[in-house]
């Protein structure tokens, strides 16, 4: 298994922002990450721009999106923008992409949001197409009339993960994509029900084992303050849990709340959770920081001492 460490989405001036993520990415690839994961939030900056700045100060690292929205661009105009940034990356892009919610599509940018599914397979089959160039994309389907010549192409070929949740979105991605990029799966739900779907359909598909990439918070803290990270991580992060996408992942796991998908506690356990998912089937985790403390001072030096440990268990995932 891989272990990378999202980056991006920090609070402040866009400035301090911006200094702040290459700081990070630059630590990442000291550290001997596999990869790095650029949320795109929806009122923050657009991930792929941010990667393209990230792949300015490495060489070595892959920078993964998790994930770009669909719906808000023609599938031809992230074709485009995603072979730039693979370009002027060198080659080290993960597209991770995905249907999103209703409360983003719908609710924040007016745009329907039905049958995200079938929406994401025939949004595929366009950019996979204009992914593969040179050539012509002559795509017929019943959201998607297209016929784009390109000029431009992946090389090397860059992955495409789908963020696939229920059945028929595992089906889509291990038929259409080169695996999934999960949030609110815990060991249970990725391998009794993630892992075989997506496997099966890719193997039927005749396509190479798909990535399966997860996302878990982590907290290093004593034994004692286990509760507390937890109640933080359902602080900062429950709203994920309004969607009823998670509502029905959590359902088919043990995890009932993001706080019990964190990984907290000391070294030891960090490192035992982290093994959990890789038996589970996980070939990418992705860490998602969680400091605790009560003041800015004690959040940051949480901060810190948790991502010090964490750069330590790279080698012991591998």
């Amino acid at each position: 298994m891989r272990l990378g460490v999202m980056i991006g989405a920090e609070r402040g001036d866009m400035a301090r922002k911006v200094k702040k993520l290459l700081e990070d990415i630059e630590w990442a690839e000291a550290a001997g990450f596999d990869t790095a994961w650029m949320p795109q939030v929806p009122n923050d900056f657009d991930c792929l721009t941010m990667v393209a700045l990230m792949g300015a100060r490495t060489s070595r690292i892959e920078l993964g999106t998790a994930v770009v929205p669909l719906q808000a661009q023609h599938p031809i105009a992230l074709a485009r923008q995603a072979l730039s940034v693979q370009a002027g990356v060198g080659g080290r892009l993960a597209l991770g992409v995905g249907p999103s919610h209703h409360w983003i599509v719908r609710d924040m940018l007016g745009i329907p949001y039905e049958k995200p599914a079938s929406y994401t397979r025939d949004y595929l089959e366009v950019l996979n197409t204009a992914l593969a160039g040179p050539g012509e994309v002559d795509v017929e389907n019943e959201s998607f009339t297209v016929h784009n010549p390109t000029v431009l192409g992946a090389d090397p070929p860059m992955p495409v993960l789908v963020a696939a949740l229920g059945p028929v979105m595992l089906q889509i991605a291990g038929e259409l994509a080169d695996g999934t990029v999960l949030w609110m799966a815990d060991e249970r739900a990725i391998g009794d029900h993630i892992a075989p779907r997506i496997t099966k359909a890719a193997d039927n598909a005749g396509r190479l084992a798909p990535r399966i990439v997860a996302g878990i918070p982590v907290c290093l803290c004593a034994n004692s303050e286990i509760d507390a990270a937890k109640d933080r991580a359902n602080r900062i992060l429950a709203e994920a849990e309004t969607s009823p996408n998670y509502q029905k992942l959590l359902d088919r796991g043990d995890a009932r709340d993001v706080g019990d998908l964190t990984a907290a506690g000391d070294e030891e356990a960090i490192l035992a959770r982290f093994k959990k998912f890789a038996d589970a089937g996980v070939t990418d985790l992705s860490v998602r920081l969680l400091p605790i403390g009560e003041t800015r001072d004690e959040l940051i030096a949480s901060k810190y001492r948790t991502r010090d440990v964490v750069s330590q268990l790279v080698a012991e995932v591998r």
